[in-house]
């Protein structure tokens, strides 16, 4: 699953050590998110967006919605 999560972090100067030790996760998992060698649970999807502010559409884009450029 594509996801935004190296460039959020990045934007925020956080290292995965620090966004591990947020959302309760350990740093190999957010590398393994990063990678894109493992998808998300739901929850924790929902705690990752949450440790950023944001929806977590914008943190994990849904691969089947349709675009609609003008």
């Amino acid at each position: 699953m594509r996801s935004r999560l190296r460039v959020l972090r990045a934007e925020r100067g956080w290292t995965q050590e620090q966004l591990s030790a947020a959302i309760g996760v350990s740093r190999q998992a957010i590398n393994a998110l990063e990678t894109e060698r493992h998808d998300p649970s739901l929850d924790l999807a929902y705690r990752i967006a949450s440790a950023f502010g944001l929806p977590v559409e914008q943190v994990f884009p849904n691969p089947h919605q349709q675009r609609t450029d003008p």
